[in-house]
């Protein structure tokens, strides 16, 4: 299947509903991601290594859910489910128009509208598992499954780690969406901050200027191309690689306590950015004795020892996590 048809949104086939057997199931883990990583906007991404595990059953009753974990109170139970759109949406891109019996089975560990990629985890969960449902010979390659999966998100920054794993340069051009993967030193540490408070995107999306002075965009490019080699092979430049440019300043207001902490932790020498549109702040550990020094940096605050931003009593859930080097990760399991 070409991609001009993909974008278009069409398929030159026409299945039915008992193009997958009833009794097909198929259960995906996918991991989060953070993307951006500091300057590297709208173009770098990096899984993470906290979980959405979601089962997929073709059944003969109507769609039905079992959802537990993070924001599971918050979402629909119905097809306006993200997982379920993106199930359509890879469906129809294969030439499967008409909704099957499901049963979603959910458990979520990605915190929602914290900048950890919960969106795009849903539209890679719901469209790998689509594709692997279906036969074999009619499934959407893998890159035809990057170009679903970016144009429901707008970016393929935050869906090609997922589907990836590592770190990832996304970029678009006239032909579609592409995504180079790149292995990371495997002495990096990844600590998450993520505060009890949230940032819907669309509003730190709205922040961000339409242009910004040609000095501080050439700033940025080296910052971007230092990260890259930093993340790769030299850790000991993640803190000036991770300088960001283009978007943190801009989206400050909107979440002063995270760029307080993000100040704090680089005034400390340590690599603190905001993960995504925030508010999380995601700091690069190089090493094991630093990710535990961030760690008791960032709980002295929830201790009170230090002054919080703007005299606001916000709690830092604290996590040192692994960089995900497998992506999302299928099990089909046919019917018997």
């Amino acid at each position: 299947m070409s991609n001009t048809r993909l974008i278009d949104g069409e398929s030159a086939a026409s299945y039915g509903p008992d193009l997958i057997p009833i009794g097909t199931t198929v259960s995906v883990r996918v991991p989060a991601s953070t993307g951006n990583v500091g300057p590297g906007y709208d173009s770098l991404g990096l899984a993470l290594g906290r979980y959405d595990e979601i089962t997929v059953e073709r059944t003969e009753e109507p769609l039905s859910f079992d959802l537990s974990g993070e924001g599971s109170d918050d979402v629909p139970r119905t097809e306006d489910h993200l997982v379920v759109r993106a199930m359509r949406t890879a469906w129809r891109a294969i030439g499967l128009l008409e909704l099957p019996g499901l049963r979603i089975t959910a458990h979520q560990r990605i915190p929602h509208s914290r900048g950890m990629g919960s969106s795009a985890s849903a539209i890679v969960a719901g469209v790998v598992a689509a594709n692997a449902m279906v036969p074999e010979e009619v499934r959407l390659s893998d890159n035809a499954v990057l170009q679903v999966c970016s144009q429901m998100e707008g970016h393929p920054d935050n869906v090609a780690p997922s589907l990836y794993g590592g770190l990832v340069i996304s970029y678009s051009s006239a032909d579609g969406f592409h995504s180079v993967p790149v292995t990371v030193n495997e002495k990096i540490i990844p600590v998450v901050a993520v505060p009890d408070y949230e940032v819907p995107t669309r509003i730190a999306r709205g922040l961000i200027p339409e242009t910004v002075p040609h000095r501080e965009a050439s700033i940025n490019s080296g910052r971007a191309a230092l990260l890259v080699h930093a993340m790769k092979d030299a850790p000991e430049e993640l803190f000036a690689g991770t300088e960001d440019h283009l978007h943190q300043q801009y989206r400050a207001s909107a979440m002063a306590p995270s760029a307080s902490l993000v100040a704090h932790l680089r005034g400390r020498g340590h690599a603190a950015i905001i993960s995504g549109a925030g508010p999380t702040v995601l700091t690069m550990a190089g090493s094991e004795e630093e990710s535990k020094r961030i760690v008791a940096a960032i709980e002295a605050l929830n201790s009170g020892d230090l002054d919080q931003a703007d005299d606001q009593d916000i709690t830092w859930n604290v996590e040192r996590l692994t960089v995900d080097r497998n992506g999302v990760i299928v099990e089909h399991n046919k019917p018997v």
